[in-house]
């Protein structure tokens, strides 16, 4: 299971940190921020539309696309690049740099908050005179829960 935050707090978090830095949280934006925030596990665009189609029947995938580039723009969702998912941040309330440990048995997602590891990557980027602009760092393997219940590791 990801630990996000549930998806009622994830909602009333995103509505008042967009209301302070003046953007606007639509509709589609809400309900696409409350369908990860609800989800169990990361979720990629087709599993958001799917999700939404009993409230949103026509909903489109540029649609959801649009929403999920807000809410990362904002800082309100992260993109597991391994996975082509989205999992709600833990901490939207202040910009940071996330790393996330991806379970392969389960699909668990945890994320951390390393400044050593954000510090130690900055470092060795601009020894190489290079300016990150956006750091995604995934770490995949098996998850305390998984390795205490000797499940196998997945293919």
């Amino acid at each position: 299971m990801s630990k996000t935050q549930p998806a009622s707090k994830a909602i009333q978090m995103a509505e008042r940190l967009c209301r302070e830095r003046g953007v606007r949280l639509t509709n589609q934006r809400r309900d696409v921020l409350a369908a990860i925030s609800a989800s169990t596990r990361p979720l990629g665009a087709y599993d958001i539309m799917e999700a939404l189609r009993e409230k949103q029947p026509k909903i489109a995938p540029p649609t959801v696309y649009r929403a999920l580039d807000f809410l990362q723009a904002e800082g309100l969702v992260h993109k597991l690049e391994s996975l082509h998912a989205y999992v709600g941040c833990q901490h939207p309330d202040h910009p940071h740099f996330s790393q996330f440990l991806i379970c392969n048995d389960c699909g668990d997602v945890d994320e951390l908050h390393s400044a050593g590891v954000t510090g130690s990557l900055d470092d060795a980027a601009h020894a190489r005179g290079f300016e990150p602009d956006h750091r995604t760092i995934e770490v995949v393997g098996r998850c305390a829960r998984c390795l205490a219940q000797g499940s196998k590791p997945a293919p």
